[in-house]
């Protein structure tokens, strides 16, 4: 099975263009220090979207923060929906006010090398998007490299998992990670097609354990990613960024908005 665009042709360009959104993991040192003073920065830079990662911490107060900020949360990093009870961090979710909850690990690498493995990451998937659609939240699955190395008959592990996953479930693709990984990111964006709801946006010597880059100043292929995929929701990540991060992060948006930027043409930012 291979996932196709599920826009109709010519009607690309009717559909909204999300937010450019930050993930907090990147600046979690200064957040921890300061959250407050660090969603300041961020929106000083010119976010207006953020993704956090820890969902049961202070929900009613980061909600608070992030509005008083002109901040919405794109999305949530929620690995705990993996315990043995997600309902707390569902209800969490909620009231950071977004309806789309991402696990961003906790499926054990070996699953994605045989499709036994597939079948049981799947299943742990789709059980918990449907204890989430009661309340209104979808389920996505964020990748790193470890779910693309491996091919299961023929293909990457991840998308060996995308072929098992009900409809409902979503991905987030980390598109450094799934190039480090041995992807043609492009090409893998282009077969999974709508079931890519949002796109890490990230940049480096796309080597593992070496410190990543400012967007634009690496070797991903931005331009290329970007067309493969371009009404996903885009998050800009950097794992570990030598220098100061908040600069980093702030030349990141500069580079992705600059209006002389193909994936801008026509008012896209």
């Amino acid at each position: 099975m291979e996932f196709t665009h599920l826009t109709p042709p010519g009607t690309e360009s009717a559909r909204p263009t999300p937010p450019l959104s930050v993930q907090l993991w990147t600046v979690r040192a200064a957040l921890a220090a300061d959250r407050d003073g660090t969603l300041a920065r961020l929106a000083e830079a010119g976010y207006t979207a953020v993704e956090p990662f820890q969902p049961l911490d202070d929900p009613k107060g980061f909600r608070a923060a992030a509005d008083s900020l002109g901040l919405t949360v794109s999305s949530v990093h929620a690995k705990a929906l993996l315990d043995d009870d997600p309902d707390a961090v569902l209800d969490a979710v909620a009231v950071l006010g977004t309806d789309l909850a991402i696990v961003p690990a906790g499926i054990e690498a070996a699953e994605f090398t045989t499709a036994e493995g597939l079948d049981r990451a799947a299943a742990t998937l789709n059980a918990l998007a449907e204890h989430a659609a009661a309340r209104g939240i979808r389920i996505g699955y964020h990748n790193h490299w470890w779910e693309l190395e491996p091919l299961v008959d023929g293909k990457h592990g991840l998308e060996g998992l995308a072929e098992r996953l009900a409809p409902e479930v979503v991905l987030e693709v980390d598109t450094y990670w799934a190039a480090v990984g041995g992807a043609d990111v492009p090409a893998l964006l282009r077969r999974l097609g709508d079931r890519v709801v949002a796109l890490h946006v990230k940049d480096g010597p796309m080597e593992k354990g070496v410190a990543q880059t400012a967007v634009g100043a690496g070797r991903m292929p931005v331009a290329e990613v970007l067309a493969a995929a371009p009404h996903a929701l885009r998050v800009v990540e950097l794992d570990d960024c030598d220098g100061d991060v908040l600069e980093a992060v702030a030349a990141s948006r500069v580079f992705l908005t600059d209006p002389a930027q193909p994936w801008n043409a026509g008012g896209r930012a």
